[in-house]
């Protein structure tokens, strides 16, 4: 029995709830480009995680929301759009034949996060996560070309899934409301006291730049 968008999300929370004790605060250099998934997310905003919020607690949740709309979508999809449906088995199956897929099997914290780190500049790296998939993707027989009548069909069936995952967005933010207060005392408890611990650390550092028992840093 299929459960219902309420249950699904709710078990989603639940999820993401249990994880976020082990959430740590990143202590590697930021990105520069925002993350596509989580960058102006209504997903979000309705479960109340603001800008304030780091994006890894942020993109915790919305990897797990947005595989209950991918879900609802390709049920949908199955159903009812047989061009798409075959489109998507068709490009499922070549992806199949990489002996190499580094996205797959990802924990929802690191779903649809970049392969690779930014690079320092002038210092490119010997090889890359991102490459060696494109490497791999280079020498897999690309689909068959479709007709332009084809290609008109599925537009319209490629745009009547987006619609259909506009309405599943819409409602499962609905829902996310009713998650709001739970979402957001798990923040307070968990998420800000190691925020504040940081700046508290930062701020004691810019306070004594040198250990004052190092020679030649007494005060004269």
């Amino acid at each position: 029995m299929e459960r219902s968008l309420e249950t699904q999300v709710s078990q989603a929370v639940d999820a993401w709830l249990r994880w976020l004790p082990r959430w740590e605060p990143a202590t590697h250099r930021g990105r520069i480009a925002p993350c596509r998934r989580c960058f102006g997310s209504p997903i979000l905003s309705a479960a109340g995680l603001g800008s304030d919020v780091p994006h890894g607690v942020q993109h915790g949740l919305s990897t797990r929301i947005k595989t209950i709309v991918d879900h609802a979508v390709a049920q949908y999809t199955a159903r009812n759009l047989p061009m798409l449906q075959t489109e998507l088995d068709q490009q499922s199956a070549r992806n199949r034949t990489r002996s190499y897929r580094p996205t797959e099997g990802l924990d929802p914290e690191f779903e649809g996060l970049p392969l690779d780190p930014d690079p320092d500049p002038g210092s490119p790296f010997l090889f890359t996560l991102s490459g060696l998939a494109a490497e791999e993707d280079a020498v897999i027989a690309e689909l068959p070309p479709l007709s332009d009548a084809a290609k008109a069909a599925l537009r319209q069936e490629v745009g009547l899934a987006d619609d259909y995952a506009n309405m599943i967005g819409r409602e499962v933010c609905a829902i996310l409301l009713h998650h709001r207060l739970r979402i957001q005392g798990a923040v307070t408890e968990f998420v800000e006291p190691q925020i504040a611990a940081m700046l508290e650390e930062l701020t004691r550092s810019l306070d004594a730049p040198f250990d004052p028992g190092e020679p030649g840093l007494t005060a004269l």
